[in-house]
């Protein structure tokens, strides 16, 4: 994982990350980064809910790179929930975007380091006897990804102790847009 994130991190600085889009829907995306997560989850007697109404959230976008949007978020929330806790994924459409969360009961984001939570190499806690390993490349991709795909990502904690939300809202593919409001008239 570390090597990959350090080649994506190096396809991202050179303008060569390759994003192939088809229509994508979002649901199955997550079922599947949950599928990819849970035996993390399961070692720390984690509980992964997901809450979709099941509608479909398609979008124009690489399956690949959205499975590891998905994957990476989800799998940060796994590292920094407490045992025995919930991490929670919501989705949601509305007429033009399809939006997902990732909710976790975590160790939070001190509010100072919030605006710099997207930069490369940066991480809330870089001292050497830190709990949780990682390059601080995981969040810079997740962004540069987001981006290449039209969308948007924020982060939203109440501090320390406070847990995290990581909302990744993405454009709707054309086609599922005209459904959705063929459907509500």
């Amino acid at each position: 994982q570390l090597i990959d994130e350090l080649l994506d991190g190096a396809r991202i600085m050179s303008g060569k990350l390759r994003v192939e889009r088809a229509p994508v829907d979002l649901n199955s995306v997550i079922r599947d980064a949950r599928e990819m997560v849970q035996p993390s989850a399961d070692a720390k007697g984690l509980q992964i809910v997901i809450d979709s109404d099941g509608t479909p959230a398609v979008v124009d976008g690489d399956d690949a790179r959205l499975q590891q949007i998905a994957w990476n978020l989800l799998a940060n929330a796994v590292k920094f929930t407490p045992t025995g806790d919930t991490v929670r994924i919501r989705l949601r459409c509305t007429q033009d975007a399809a939006e997902f969360s990732v909710i976790d009961n975590g160790g939070g984001i001190p509010q100072d380091f919030l605006p710099s939570v997207f930069e490369p190499f940066r991480q809330a806690d870089g001292s050497p006897t830190r709990a949780h390993g990682g390059l601080g490349l995981g969040l810079t991709i997740v962004k540069h990804l987001v981006d290449a795909h039209g969308g948007t990502v924020s982060v939203a904690s109440g501090g320390a102790g406070a847990g995290a939300t990581f909302t990744v809202r993405l454009p709707m593919a054309r086609e599922a847009v005209a459904m959705r409001e063929t459907s509500l008239r």
